[in-house]
């Protein structure tokens, strides 16, 4: 996919936050599903095996939302999405994480997560 300017990045994320907000609601649902579902696991009021892979199956659907747009998601739990930019003239990931209000940090390609710095 191609580049995002930083306002593009922030309407996209604005377009996939009812995406991202159902995949939040469906990764706990699958984690209490999973539960539910061990020998002597406590019971869920979701219901069960069914339920569980159906969640699973609507999971992935979200997620390939979310990678047709153009962004990259780094990670489910939590919630990690990337688009790629330039911040003057240097490749770069427009980072949001899970929690955030706004798209506010980029690292670069090769540093990941733990080089984010806040978008100047």
């Amino acid at each position: 996919m191609g580049l995002f300017t930083r306002e593009e990045a922030q309407a996209e994320l604005e377009r996939l936050r009812p995406v991202l907000e159902e995949i939040v609601a469906l990764r706990a649902d699958m984690v209490e599903l999973s539960a539910a579902l061990v020998p002597g696991g406590e019971p869920t009021g979701l219901g069960g095996l069914p339920e569980r892979k159906a969640a699973e199956a609507r999971l992935n659907e979200l997620m390939t939302v979310v990678q047709e747009s153009g962004a990259e998601l780094k990670g489910v739990a939590p919630l990690l999405i990337d688009f790629s930019s330039d911040l003057d003239g240097v490749p770069v990931l427009l980072c949001w994480l899970e929690g955030e209000a706004e798209l506010g940090w980029y690292h670069r390609p090769d540093l990941g997560i733990a080089g984010r710095r806040r978008l100047p």
